[in-house]
Parts: structure tokens; C-alpha cells; sequence
């Protein structure tokens, strides 16, 4: 047990323990807060997680025996400069025992996705991967592109690299399977085929073209082809295309036949030949520059199903085994592994992390290097996609840096932007009014740290481009000051860019000087004097200048990708609000109705207005409406 007048503290519920220490940002004092929890650490498997004076997370990792572990801390002059300075700025840690050695992987990659430590590897693509859902929650089933949580009943195959190739794939699926794709409530609506049928694409099931047995056929045969039975369907196609040649209906044979041509051209078409493979994830990593890649194919039933490249951030000092561990413990935190994974080294910890993906999968996972034949092949072909892809993506870095040097020069920063904020307001006529915030840095676009802004407060008029502006930058900014004070986190921008003119400028520039924040380089972006037709953007700054660009200038199209950016991010989510605006309900205020509820009193009463005019009696009548349920609605809209 711990003392209780301790600074330390373990919880016998939870088992984590977290001990303070000193508060001095030195080498000396990490080192005593590290050894202080040493004294009573167990040795056991587990995480512990480092943190700074302000409690932030700064390294999460596992052990095998955590005491062991911790202690090889203490040891300084064994240390890399990079854990050196992460031990001289830790003040506490907390530790949270496990099982064994896999749950404590497993946990640790949970944590980093969590807090996203500055000192650990971080896998930085944050978008979820497509899948296709063949759903079976109605009698004909719907095929359709999924990210996300997986709600539906059905089956989901995946992952894709991309958007791209679940269209591609999708595109086929309507061409050989004439499955449907479009939602419930639309199929429920039809009284005739739509243009999909036309078009030979859809068997058009909504208006009885084709008898539940029949599409369940085609459902089947599609879940063959995407489990990479491909043969079979071609000779099953074959078979009929034959028969109805035979009996002379020539029609069907010819419909059959475009059936296997587009099935011949997706084989053919394929740019990576897996056949014979089957499910299986192929990594390979490449380092150059102190900078890593990791190429990653996707191979399902032996169809190629895209790749992508992987820029893992945080790797310097880093061994390169150890980067691949934590990506692919990161990446297959949210993606199903396949039961086969191929990477291009033997890893020190594969056989670990095989028993952690195994018991999070529910299946065996195998993870080798592939020494001969297709399989090999396909791992070399990764590999030179690493090196090429890790290529472009040097080059493009230094033709970032160079772009950033100039936008320093042109408006006389101290050193190239490592975050820029671009703003702009997007209304119409006032109504769905909200301001959007998008970022970009030296590695381009950072998509999760988009914002947007809802106007909401009551002085700023609608319509009011300048009041607009200043309730998001006064919100943005307050919001920075009391969350980062001490601008340590990297949340703070080195250059602000307004779509605007010279009066969004000083609308800002007033709000800032508010909020005693005069360090902030504010540039408002407005057209020239034809409207942005010639390309002569003009650029005002905070004492007064205005500039322009030549018209062929590499700076200004950057400038002006920029604020398009962000005009496309904010008129996207403007679209987006004004959609949800136009579907609301008077429903939605009453307290205690979802969905369901909902849809039962529209689809008794007709309109929202009628529910609001219903007598209790009525209410009580509508179905699926308990007397409970009727009795709050009532007073809702009466008890007032």
C-alpha cells in the first residue's frame, strides 16, 4: 500500500500510480521525479505515460516489466539527446499495469492515438479508411461506399486506399451485378425504374424487374468477387451467357455479355497482379534525410485494392524496426488486420505484435518477410513505391520551405510560418451564417485542425461581414489565451490570412489589440480591382501597406491556393448547415423524441404543424406514442 501523505499516489482499483516531483524544467529534476516512482513500481507488464509540469502527456510506452523498463531512464548518459530532453522536461508519470505484454501494446497504441505524445511515433493520416457494405438489413440489398463505425448489419470489405478505388469498384459491382445503390427511402418511392436501370446498371428490384431469389443470386455473386472468387463468377457468367445463346434469346446473351467484358476489363485493368495472394497488407519502409516513408498495398482475395503512402512524424533518433512497430500497431488501431501481414524487415517485436493484433482481431495474424516468388515480388514493388514516394515527398518539402522563406520575406517575418491560419465567412443574406478557420504548414494542409465557427452571438448582426469576423477571431483567440498562454503547444499562428479587404483587417486588428495580442501578423487577401480576374490579388498589411504579385509568381498561386482553401471549406460546411437547417423539424425541440418518435407522428399527422395543433387524445392514438410520450408533447407546445 502507499502512504496517504505520500505525493505519490497508486490506485489499487484502476492500478495506476502517479507520482509528482519537482517543478524545475532540468535534466537533474526529471530524474528525481522518475526515481520516486521507481520505489514502489512493480515489476510487471504495463504503460506508463510521461508527462510534463502542466500534466500534458509527453511519451507513452509498454514493458514487459515496468520497473525494469523505467529505470533504464535514470540512466542518462545511455540516452539519446532526444529521451534526454524528454526526461528533463518529465514532472510525473502514470502507470497502468496489464496481463501481459500484448494488452500492454494494445493499450499503448490506444493512449498515443489518444494524446498524441510529441515523443512518440505518430501515425499522422487521421482519415478512416473506405470500405464496401454489402448491407443485409432489407430484402434487397444495397451496396454502398462506409467509413466510420460499423452500424449496419452486413458484410464490409476493406480496407481501400482510398475513395477512388471503393468508386472503381462500386462502378463495376453496378456493371456486372445490377445491384442497387440508392438508400431505403428512395427505393421505397419508386413507381418506375430509374436511369440506372436504362443504363444497365441496377436490376431495378424497387418496381419488381427482378423476384427476391434472383437478386439474392446477384448479391451472392457479388460477395464472391469481392472475396477474390473471380473464376467462379466468370464461368458461372460464361454458363449463361452460353444457355441463353442456346435458346435463342439473344437479348439476355448480349446483356450477359457486356457483363463479362466489364469483369475481363477490371482483371486486366488491375496494376498490381496478386492473384493467387489472397488476403493479405504489404509494408515497406524507406529512410532518407532523416525522413521516413512507409508504402502500404492492400491485397483481398487477391484483388489490388489500392496503396497509400505513410509519412509517420516524431521518427528522428528512432530506429526504423521500432517506427514500423508503432505505425502498425497505430494503423490497425481502427482497421480489421487481414490474417496475413508482409513487411520488407524482420522485426525485433513481430511475434508480439502478432499475439496483440490476434487478440484483437479474434483470428491467428502472421507476420514475415516474404523470401520467393509473387509474394516477394509484391514486396519489392512496395518497397520501390517507398523510395519513390519518400522522393516526391522530399522534393516537395523543399519546395515548400522555399515558398514558406519567401512568404517570411514578403511579409517580414522572422523566420519562415510554421502555421498559418486562413479565414474567411460564408451567408447568404445572413441566414446559416458561420466563419471557417483552415491551417497549413510546411507540410501542407492540416485537415484536422480545420474549425468551424457558428454565429451565434446576439450583437453580431446578420449579414455583418466585419461583426462576423470579429466574433471568430474574438472567440478563436480568447479560446488560445486561456488554453495556451504560454504558446508551447504549437496552436498559435505565425501568420494570419483574411479573405478581405482592408475593413475585415482593422475589424480583426481591434479585436486583438482587445485581447492584448499585438504579436500576430495579420494580411488581408482581397481581389484587384477586376474582381480577381487577372490574378492581381492585394494584399494589405497591418501598418498600412498594400502589395501585389506578378500575375506568374510561384508565391502568389500559393497565396491564392490558400484562400481557396479555405473559401471551399467554408462554403462546403455553409452548404452543409443550410442542408441540416432545411430537414429540421419542429419536433426536434421537443425534449425526449428521437428519431423513431419522430418519424411515427409525421407519418401520422402529415406535417409538424398538425402534431403541434393535435389534441392529447390524437396524440395518444399515433403509433408507437406512449400515453408518457403523448403527454410531453402536449405540454411542450401547450403548457406555456
Amino acid at each position: 500500500m502507499s502512504d496517504p501523505n505520500s505525493p505519490n499516489r497508486f490506485n489499487e482499483e484502476t492500478a495506476t500510480y502517479t507520482v509528482r516531483g519537482a517543478e524545475t524544467p532540468d535534466l537533474e529534476a526529471g530524474v528525481a521525479a522518475i526515481r520516486n516512482v521507481l520505489q514502489t513500481l512493480p515489476i510487471r507488464p504495463g504503460v506508463y505515460r510521461m508527462q510534463d509540469a502542466r500534466g500534458d502527456v509527453l511519451y507513452v510506452g509498454k514493458a514487459r516489466a515496468l520497473k525494469n523498463r523505467v529505470t533504464n531512464y535514470t540512466q542518462v548518459t545511455r540516452l539519446s539527446k532526444r529521451l534526454q530532453r524528454m526526461v528533463a522536461q518529465t514532472r510525473s508519470m502514470t502507470i497502468v499495469t496489464t496481463n501481459n505484454e500484448a494488452e500492454a501494446l494494445l493499450l499503448e497504441a490506444q493512449l498515443i492515438k489518444r494524446y498524441r505524445p510529441p515523443y512518440n511515433v505518430l501515425l499522422r493520416d487521421d482519415k478512416s479508411f473506405p470500405f464496401i457494405l454489402l448491407r443485409q438489413d432489407h430484402d434487397f440489398a444495397r451496396v454502398q461506399l462506409h467509413r466510420g463505425a460499423r452500424r449496419y448489419k452486413g458484410d464490409y470489405f476493406g480496407p481501400f486506399a482510398g475513395a477512388g478505388q471503393v468508386r472503381q469498384t462500386l462502378n463495376a459491382l453496378q456493371k456486372l451485378f445490377l445491384l442497387r445503390s440508392c438508400t431505403d427511402s428512395f427505393f421505397a418511392t419508386r413507381d418506375r425504374p430509374c436511369l440506372l436501370y436504362q443504363i444497365r446498371r441496377c436490376s431495378a428490384p424497387c418496381v419488381g424487374r427482378i423476384d427476391t431469389e434472383g437478386y439474392a443470386e446477384l448479391v451472392g455473386d457479388a460477395r464472391n468477387f469481392l472475396q477474390g472468387k473471380k473464376t467462379q463468377v466468370q464461368a458461372k457468367l460464361g454458363e449463361q451467357m452460353q444457355a441463353a445463346a442456346e435458346n435463342l434469346d439473344f437479348e439476355l446473351a448480349a446483356i450477359l455479355r457486356d457483363r463479362l467484358k466489364a469483369l475481363t476489363f477490371i482483371q486486366g485493368s488491375q496494376a498490381i497482379n496478386a492473384e493467387g495472394v489472397g488476403d493479405v497488407d504489404i509494408f515497406a519502409l524507406a529512410c532518407k534525410s532523416g525522413t521516413m516513408g512507409i508504402q502500404a498495398f492492400f491485397i483481398r482475395g487477391g484483388q489490388n485494392w489500392g496503396h497509400r503512402s505513410f509519412f509517420p512524424a516524431h521518427t528522428n533518433e528512432v530506429p526504423e524496426d521500432e517506427v514500423l512497430t508503432q505505425f502498425l500497431m497505430q494503423f490497425y488501431e481502427e482497421v480489421p488486420p487481414p490474417k496475413t501481414i508482409f513487411v520488407d524487415r524482420n522485426l525485433e517485436e513481430a511475434k508480439l505484435l502478432s499475439e496483440a493484433l490476434a487478440e484483437r482481431s479474434g483470428h491467428r495474424v502472421a507476420i514475415g518477410v516474404p523470401q520467393r516468388g509473387p509474394r516477394r515480388r509484391l514486396l519489392e514493388q512496395a518497397q520501390r513505391n517507398a523510395v519513390e514516394a519518400l522522393d516526391r515527398r522530399l522534393a516537395e518539402s523543399t519546395t515548400q520551405a522555399k515558398l514558406l522563406a519567401e512568404v517570411a520575406d514578403l511579409f517580414d517575418l522572422p523566420e519562415s510560418p510554421q502555421r498559418i491560419e486562413v479565414y474567411d465567412n460564408s451567408h447568404i443574406q445572413g441566414t446559416n451564417a458561420l466563419g471557417a478557420m483552415v491551417v497549413a504548414g510546411p507540410e501542407g494542409f492540416r485537415k484536422n485542425q480545420y474549425r468551424k465557427f457558428n454565429i451565434k452571438r446576439p450583437e453580431t448582426i446578420a449579414g455583418d461581414d466585419y461583426g462576423m469576423m470579429r466574433e471568430v477571431f474574438g472567440r478563436r483567440f480568447a479560446r488560445a489565451q486561456s488554453e495556451d498562454p504560454d504558446r508551447t503547444q504549437g496552436e498559435w499562428p505565425d501568420l494570419v490570412l483574411i479573405d478581405g479587404g482592408r475593413g475585415q483587417l482593422n475589424a480583426v486588428k481591434g479585436v486583438l489589440e482587445d485581447l492584448g495580442i499585438e504579436d500576430v501578423c495579420l494580411v488581408g487577401v482581397a481581389k484587384g480591382p477586376h474582381h480577381g480576374r487577372d490574378g492581381r490579388e492585394v494584399f494589405h498589411l497591418m501598418d498600412g501597406r498594400e502589395l501585389t504579385l506578378p500575375v506568374n509568381s510561384p508565391l502568389l498561386f500559393y497565396l491564392q491556393r490558400l484562400r481557396d482553401e479555405v473559401h471551399r471549406f467554408a462554403i462546403g460546411a455553409h452548404r452543409d448547415k443550410r442542408a441540416k437547417a432545411i430537414g429540421a423539424s419542429p419536433l426536434d425541440e421537443v425534449p425526449g423524441i428521437g428519431p423513431a418518435r419522430k418519424k411515427a407522428l409525421l407519418m401520422h399527422f402529415g406535417t409538424g404543424r398538425a402534431v403541434r395543433n393535435a389534441s392529447l387524445e390524437d396524440l395518444k392514438k399515433a403509433p408507437g406514442v406512449s400515453a408518457a410520450v403523448a403527454q410531453q408533447v402536449y405540454d411542450f407546445y401547450h403548457a406555456r
